[in-house]
């Protein structure tokens, strides 16, 4: 019987988990299914990666700029046009959804992102970073 309570408190952990890390809930799943298949696109390599070379390939096909595709990307978590995402929000949908990154990676972006006092992520920065290797200068 010790089996079937520890299961049970298994199971009762693994379902508050998925509760408290499900942040596509604020999606529709036909949303959520055009997310996969753009990143399935943006993939050219097929590694489960998407990485500077599978991006430049992507935008050179598209014949779109990287930067504003990626601008566009996060703005879709920006409703309000602020420019910025909370970095902590930003943090649990990289770390729970699709090709999980682990919370290294994740700090390893925040690195080259703009971050200011509240936590918040300037994206618009970060997709220049993304795009061309370093900071803009003012």
């Amino acid at each position: 019987m010790a089996s079937r309570k520890t299961k049970k408190k298994e199971g009762g952990a693994l379902r508050a988990q998925r509760a408290s890390s499900n942040v596509f809930s604020n999606f529709e799943q036909t949303q959520i299914q055009e997310f996969k298949e753009a990143f399935t696109l943006m993939d050219q390599n097929r590694d489960g990666f998407i990485d500077k070379e599978d991006l430049k390939d992507t935008y050179a096909s598209l014949g779109t700029d990287a930067e504003e595709t990626i601008l566009n990307a996060f703005k879709m978590l920006d409703p309000d046009g602020k420019g910025k995402i909370n970095k902590e929000y930003i943090k649990r949908l990289l770390m729970s959804q699709a090709d999980k990154m682990t919370a290294d990676e994740v700090d390893q972006m925040f690195q080259f992102a703009s971050i200011d006092a509240a936590g918040n992520l300037d994206y618009k920065a970060l997709s220049y970073v993304i795009t061309h290797g370093e900071e803009k200068e003012e």
